[in-house]
């Protein structure tokens, strides 16, 4: 833990609190850096595709995916050869096309065509893992998560918030330190300070707000 900030705060639960304030003051506007619409399926789907990639590529990514596949019922329909041409960008193409089918038959299948709103219930689906079942329940079902994508946490255990570089203790841990209403919005402001700012492999601390 090397920010000036809080390196003489002991506590975790003091530093989280230090840390969320000032990611509030910096970043009011806690978005979604997903253009999903509005539409959780198309969420789904590209919470998907962001593996391995950004979210800006799959923002592009998404438009003529959605212009060729516009529902669940056509995405699971969908011929995998188009579908993995069209989310090639995106890497891991055919792993992808293959979930994204399978999920989308899934909630045809099982769900009649919306997207399942329990937590056991979406990590049953192909491809969606508790990464992407927080997200969705955040987001999209109003019950706030720790999203442990990459940007969360590298920052968060390089501010000693979390004690191993690991997505599952990421998750656990912050969940006790972030109040629960605000758990989505401190993970979606954490991307946003983490592509400004705290940057891998090189992060501009000397420019840094929360140096200051």
């Amino acid at each position: 833990m090397n920010c000036p900030r809080i390196k003489d705060v002991k506590k975790k639960k003091d530093r989280a609190e230090i840390f969320s304030a000032f990611l509030k003051k910096e970043y009011p506007d806690a978005l979604c850096a997903l253009e999903y619409e509005e539409d959780p399926f198309r969420l789904l789907v590209m919470a998907r595709l962001s593996a391995q990639c950004t979210d800006k590529r799959v923002n592009e990514v998404s438009k003529p995916l959605f212009e060729a596949f516009p529902t669940v019922y056509d995405m699971a329909k969908a011929e995998r050869s188009k579908l993995e041409n069209i989310i090639r960008p995106c890497g891991l193409f055919r792993t992808k096309a293959e979930s994204i089918i399978g999920m989308s038959q899934a909630i045809v299948e099982n769900h009649g065509g919306e997207v399942p709103h329990t937590y056991d219930e979406l990590i049953a689906l192909p491809g969606v893992g508790m990464k992407i079942a927080n997200l969705m329940l955040g987001d999209v079902f109003g019950d706030s998560r720790i999203v442990p994508d990459t940007h969360c946490i590298r920052i968060t255990y390089k501010l000693g918030l979390i004690s191993k570089n690991d997505p599952v203790v990421c998750e656990r841990e912050l969940s006790r330190l972030i109040k629960k209403e605000e758990q989505s919005d401190f993970c979606h402001r954490i991307v946003l300070f983490g592509r400004e700012y705290c940057k891998a492999p090189t992060p501009l601390c000397d420019t840094c707000p929360f140096n200051k």
